[in-house]
């Protein structure tokens, strides 16, 4: 007999926290790593664009932190990945 894995769990607070803040962090980790790849653009474009980059990577973010199983899966694995991001922006900024 095997065993069903759990569904996702309906700690929906947790997980929408998560998103709200983390995904933000991580949003601005991403949109500070294009400014970084582009100094060649101008600086009115480039500022622009990185102003309006933060939004829609924020909210696909955002809307994918509900397929995690539970909030704490989602707290690591974002956690993490805003580590990740924004080590590699630092990283970015000293070269």
């Amino acid at each position: 007999m095997t065993t069903k894995r759990p569904a996702i769990q309906r700690d929906w607070f947790t997980k929408t926290m998560a998103g709200l803040l983390l995904g933000l962090v991580l949003a601005f980790g991403i949109s500070g790593i294009v400014s970084e790849l582009t100094t060649s653009v101008p600086l009115v474009v480039r500022a622009q664009l990185v102003m309006w980059l933060v939004t829609p990577v924020w909210l696909v973010i955002f809307a994918s932190v509900y397929f995690f199983r539970s909030g704490a899966r989602a707290w690591l694995w974002l956690g993490a990945a805003s580590a990740l991001v924004h080590g590699a922006f630092f990283a970015l900024k000293a070269l």
